[in-house]
């Protein structure tokens, strides 16, 4: 069978040549990214993964390949072969890092013809997301979501590197498991050979990387495919990737410390940015005080102040009520917003309306008093002490937060990431990291009326706080870390339960009688009565990690091929029906529901 190339075999790529390779014969092979003809010299941007070289075919000097040009079109796929040449005076493109050659082709070669494509391979696209999405093998030509890839395999190839040197071993664990559901729905997968029972994608490797520990292989890592059927966001995938490890016989500050250096490492290797180490710390209690949020972005200041204290006995009874039902008022200065407009503030009325709240009161510090609607109520010892704690000065707007600690929280610390975004307060070009430690174990689901896990239920408690497990399982803090960068979790995990004893009152705290958390986990319980070494372990995000080392705003664009926010492949028409024979052959019957 011929060879289509024949004795065309590429000999670099579109972004190697310079000055240095003039009079160099070469081959070159990509994609037409535009055609222009110059009064019969046509000039072709080739374009491959690396970037862009301008051929130039002439007449005068090469008349065949002139003459095969002429039917080029952008996306078509071609070879040529030619000679470096420096570019005339006058026409060096600096912004490209071949702008100062160009190749006079000798001999064109069309690989394939192209339809028409339905948008530009260009940036800045004009095209809706769903466009894109149907045309992904078109829209990851484009260099942008290609740097995006490519630097997302240099990130996963350093830490690879960095955990085999740190006496990692990477071990597959089972996509077909158990369903265990605490937490997010699972993705369930039908047997065939045991008709009616299902498999579970995992939503994570947990429980076999715990295994892993009592099987004594002591470190433990994979680059890992996870399942979730949740609701989907910018930053979120029903299949995700993440970087899972686990280490025995160590605490917290042993996976801190190895988790910062991984990231540090990983960060130089791929962006040449240094990370100062250590890396700041909160606890949970700090975080939830000075931010209102779990996860706090610290690239800038605006810490909320609570002032429960100062208006509980105050005459506005907006503020006594919440204080004396349990709740808090908490307050956020935006420094020189004075002059924010009525519909300004209303619409942050409305934003903070998303999480709950109830209300945004405010005051306008000006040079001749408070300017609001809650001024009068506050005595002049009240206006002096909020005045103190708040930091106030003239040109300042304050807005206030009173509701249960939860909703204020939340509202008031959504609505400072808002305003620093607003503001422009924040350095896009910076990575700020912050651990958050000794989360709550447990929190009350009002709904099911008994306490969930706010992890997963195999994290370990403080052993200062086993004394209130059965007591005041709310007020019980874990061992448990987040890693946070830019005001996004990139990184959680924690110490885990290692003593059958203690993680049986847990299941039972979790409101699971012994048959029911044997039935799910005895396979666990076993394990951890077989001689389980202290052990505790760590996931990162690798999507979302990535999407912040590029500065992308969507996980859709690190990703090669991600669903839409309904779950959905647009590319290929995933989910789709499924063949009656299939659905015979795994003994399932669809339940009829309208199409909306």
């Amino acid at each position: 069978m011929a060879d289509l190339l024949g004795d065309m075999r590429r000999t670099h790529h579109c972004n190697q040549l310079g000055l240095e390779d003039v009079g160099l014969e070469v081959v070159l092979m990509g994609w037409v990214q535009r055609r222009r003809d110059h009064g019969g010299v046509i000039f072709v941007d080739l374009r491959d993964r690396e970037g862009l070289t301008q051929v130039v075919f002439n007449p005068d000097v090469h008349a065949e390949p002139h003459a095969k040009a002429h039917v080029l079109r952008s996306e078509f796929v071609i070879g040529v072969r030619g000679r470096v040449t420096a570019r005339p005076e006058g026409m060096v493109n600096a912004n490209l890092a071949t702008g100062a050659i160009e190749v006079m082709v000798s001999e064109l070669r069309i690989l394939n013809p192209a339809d028409n494509p339905p948008f530009l391979i260009e940036e800045n696209l004009e095209v809706t997301e769903a466009i894109r999405l149907k045309n992904r093998h078109l829209d990851l030509r484009r260099p942008k979501l290609q740097k995006n890839i490519i630097l997302r395999h240099k990130a996963g190839a350093a830490v690879r590197q960095y955990l085999n040197g740190n006496g990692f071993l990477d071990i597959e664990t089972p996509f077909l498991t158990r369903s265990t559901p605490e937490g997010a729905r699972d993705y369930l997968v039908p047997s065939r050979v045991n008709p009616g029972q299902f498999y579970a994608l995992p939503q994570s490797p947990q429980l076999f990387k715990q295994l892993l520990m009592v099987s004594g292989f002591d470190r433990y890592y994979q680059i890992v495919r996870c399942f979730r059927d949740e609701d989907l966001r910018a930053d979120r995938q029903p299949e995700f990737t993440q970087i899972d490890l686990e280490m025995s016989f160590i605490g917290e500050e042993d996976i801190m410390a190895l988790s910062e250096g991984l990231i540090a490492y990983a960060f130089q290797e791929v962006l040449g940015i240094t990370i100062p180490l250590p890396l700041p710390r909160l606890t949970y209690a700090e975080a939830m005080d000075r931010y209102g949020l779990d996860k706090p972005d610290i690239r800038f200041g605006m810490e909320l102040k609570e002032i429960s204290d100062i208006v509980k006995d105050s005459g506005f009874k907006v503020f006594a009520d919440v204080v004396r039902k349990g709740g808090i008022v908490k307050a956020l200065n935006a420094k020189g917003c004075v002059e924010m407009s009525r519909k300004e503030i209303d619409d942050l009325t409305q934003f903070v309306a998303v999480y709950k709240a109830k209300g945004l009161a405010w005051i306008k510090v000006r040079e001749d008093g408070w300017q609001s609607p809650i001024a009068k109520f506050f005595t002049d010892e009240e206006k002096a002490r909020l005045a103190e704690r708040i930091e106030m000065q003239a040109g300042d707007l304050i807005f206030f937060m009173a509701d249960q600690p939860k909703i204020a929280n939340e509202a008031l610390g959504q609505l400072r990431n808002h305003l620093g975004q607003k503001l422009k307060l924040i350095d896009p070009q910076a990575f700020k990291f912050t651990w958050v430690t000794h989360f709550p174990m447990f929190e009350w689901d009002e709904t099911e009326k008994r306490h969930e896990a706010l992890h997963h239920p195999f994290t370990a408690p403080l052993e200062a706080d086993y004394h209130l497990l059965e007591s005041d399982p709310t007020a019980v803090r874990s061992r448990a870390y987040d890693l946070v960068l830019n005001g996004f979790e990139v990184g959680g995990g924690s110490i885990r339960i290692h003593d059958m004893e203690l993680q049986s009152r847990v299941f039972k705290i979790l409101g699971m009688d012994q048959a029911t958390y044997e039935g799910k986990f005895g396979f666990l319980l076993d394990a951890l009565k077989s001689g389980a070494p202290p052990h505790g372990g760590l996931a990162f995000g690798f999507d979302r990690l990535v999407m912040l080392m590029c500065r992308e705003s969507s996980i859709r664009d690190v990703i090669a091929f991600p669903k839409t926010q309904k779950a959905a492949c647009l590319l290929t028409g995933a989910p789709s029906d499924p063949a009656q024979a299939q659905l015979d052959e795994l003994s399932l019957r669809i339940k009829a529901t309208a199409k909306v």
